[in-house]
């Protein structure tokens, strides 16, 4: 028994030891897929966050100059990783979807006040009574988020904008009232009833021979579709070439679940 209590006491010991030793030899540092950074920004009077997506490989020293992707919703906690996702798949040499590209979300601070125009419906007014700021975050975004990105980072003027719901609402205006700042437009489930559909009722200026516009809509009801198809026929209609704007329904996606697909789609067909 002694002799039994003796050896149950050593292999103790001794995992006891190994489990001590293999601990010390864990070590640990962050996983990171790029940069966050804050602007000051003075169109917004307050602190902006930009979480950024770098290539495998990415160097500011390199010669190489990269797409950049501008993704409204853009926190760790909203649309970033899963897009960032996308276009890390989408770059690799034997998918070859997408060109390999710097990713750029914008974190929100207050989406409803960024993402909508002044409105004259009431209703929407007392619902959302911040709303109504998006000429400043367009300022924003075009004088200094995109600044920042390209004093800093390796990037050329192929650049992307990808908005859904509220988001697409935004990028919808962007598309309508400040057509070249972009030369793609990813416009997914965009909120086009707002302000009782007046954004529909503007048409949208010719767009250039290097641009592309790619609009979709899933299951979310009539409103959400007939005002998608509007503003795609508009967008259609001032393209030099009609293959330079795209239409996609999504017949088994609803507002919950279609931005990861259309985006996906868009990357396919946006070539």
């Amino acid at each position: 028994m002694k002799y039994n209590i003796k050896l149950l006491f050593s292999s103790l010991l001794l995992f006891s030891f190994q489990f001590t030793f293999a601990q010390q030899q864990v070590e640990k540092s962050y996983f990171t897929i790029g940069d966050r950074v804050t602007i000051k920004s003075t169109q917004l009077n307050e602190d902006r966050i930009l979480n950024i997506y770098l290539p495998v490989g990415y160097s500011k020293d390199s010669m190489n100059n990269y797409p950049v992707i501008y993704l409204l919703d853009g926190s760790k906690h909203e649309d970033f990783i899963h897009i960032a996702g996308l276009v890390q798949f989408g770059s690799y040499s034997w998918i070859n979807m997408v060109s390999e590209s710097i990713v750029v979300g914008i974190e929100n601070v207050d989406r409803k006040r960024d993402f909508t125009f002044p409105t004259e419906v009431a209703y929407d007014s007392t619902r959302w009574p911040d709303k109504g700021g998006s000429a400043n975050f367009i300022a924003f975004i075009e004088k200094e988020a995109m600044p920042f990105i390209s004093s800093n980072y390796s990037n050329n003027e192929n650049t992307t904008l990808i908005g859904q719901s509220l988001g697409g609402l935004l990028a919808a205006e962007v598309l309508i009232k400040h057509t070249p700042l972009f030369r793609n437009y990813i416009i997914v489930s965009p909120s086009m009833w707002w302000d009782n559909k007046s954004m529909t009722k503007r048409d949208v200026p010719s767009i250039s021979s290097n641009q592309q516009v790619y609009i979709a809509v899933g299951k979310e009801g009539y409103l959400m579709r007939s005002t998608a198809c509007k503003l795609y026929r508009k967008t259609r209609k001032s393209a030099p070439r009609p293959k330079q704007v795209h239409f996609e329904f999504f017949r088994k996606q609803n507002h919950a679940d279609i931005l990861h697909h259309a985006v996906y789609d868009a990357f396919e067909t946006l070539k």
